[in-house]
C-alpha cells in the first residue's frame, strides 16, 4: 500500500471525504490517506496526527517524499490534540483502531471538534461504541459501509453533527442503522461469524462455575444472540 494505491478500506474512507475538506487524519501512520486526498484534489489541506514517534517520523518522511509539506502538517500528539483551532479542520478521519478507542479519542477531544462537519471512522471491531458516542453527543450517522478485505470484515461510519435528538434502538446500536437497511452478504457473513462465537462462549459460561460476573456476561451474550435472530427473522419474513 502507498499514497497512490490505498487499501480497499482506506479507499472507502477517502470516498466519504467531501471535496475541498480540511482533513485531520488521526493515527495517520505513514500519512498515506492525507497524501492520497491531496494528490487527487479531494482535500485542500490536511493534518496527519500520530501519537507514536516511529509512525510520526514515517509520516513526515512520506509527506516530504510526496512533495506535500506545504499542504500537510504532521504532528506528534495524542488523539485530537493534533488539531489546533487555526487549522480550520472540517473533516476528521480515524481508521484502523478499535471502536472503543475511537470513541474515547472523540470523547476526550470533543472540544477540538468545533467546526468539524464530518467524521469518517473505520473501526476494526466494536463499532457499537462509536454509535453510542454519537447518540450521547449529537452526531447523526449519515452513512455506513461494510466491506471485506483479506478475509477481514470492516465497517465505516460517517457522522455529521445535528441539533436534533439522536435516538438508536438496541438493534441499530449493535448492527448499524444504515447497515440494517442494506443487509448485504458481507453483513450476513459478519454476524453469522459473531453469532457462532457468542453461542460457543455462552455455552462455556453456562458450564462454568457461576458467579455474578459470569451470569451477567452470559445474559449479555444471549441478548445479542436474540437481537441477531430477530434481525434475520425480519429479513427472511
Amino acid at each position: 500500500m502507498n499514497a497512490q494505491q490505498l487499501s480497499v478500506r482506506l479507499m472507502k474512507v477517502a470516498e466519504h471525504v467531501q471535496a475541498g475538506a480540511v482533513v485531520a487524519d488521526i493515527g495517520s501512520d505513514h500519512a498515506y490517506l492525507p497524501c492520497h486526498l491531496l494528490h487527487h484534489g479531494i482535500a485542500s489541506r490536511a493534518v496527519a496526527g500520530e501519537i507514536v514517534k516511529g509512525p510520526y517520523e514515517s509520516a513526515k518522511k512520506q509527506v516530504r517524499a510526496e512533495g506535500l509539506e506545504d499542504k500537510i502538517t504532521v504532528r506528534l500528539a495524542p488523539g485530537l490534540e493534533a488539531i489546533e483551532p487555526s487549522d480550520g479542520i472540517t473533516a476528521v478521519t480515524i481508521a484502523g483502531m478499535g471502536g472503543t478507542l475511537i470513541a474515547s479519542i472523540l470523547e476526550e477531544g470533543e472540544g477540538r471538534l468545533e467546526g468539524v462537519k464530518r467524521l469518517i471512522l473505520q473501526p476494526n471491531v466494536h463499532a457499537q461504541a462509536i454509535r453510542q458516542w454519537a447518540v450521547q453527543n449529537g452526531w447523526h450517522i449519515v452513512a455506513e459501509e461494510i466491506l471485506k478485505e483479506k478475509d477481514k470484515i470492516y465497517e465505516i461510519l460517517v457522522l455529521e453533527p445535528t441539533a436534533e435528538e439522536v435516538q438508536l434502538d438496541a438493534k441499530q446500536l449493535l448492527f448499524g442503522p444504515q447497515l440494517l437497511k442494506q443487509q448485504n452478504d458481507i453483513f450476513k457473513e459478519k454476524w453469522q461469524r459473531e453469532a457462532a462465537q457468542w453461542k460457543a462462549i455462552a455455552e462455556r459460561l453456562e458450564n462454568a462455575q457461576q458467579n455474578e460476573d459470569i451470569r451477567t456476561k452470559r445474559e449479555q451474550l444471549l441478548g445479542k444472540i436474540a437481537l441477531m435472530e430477530e434481525v434475520f427473522v425480519d429479513e427472511n419474513s
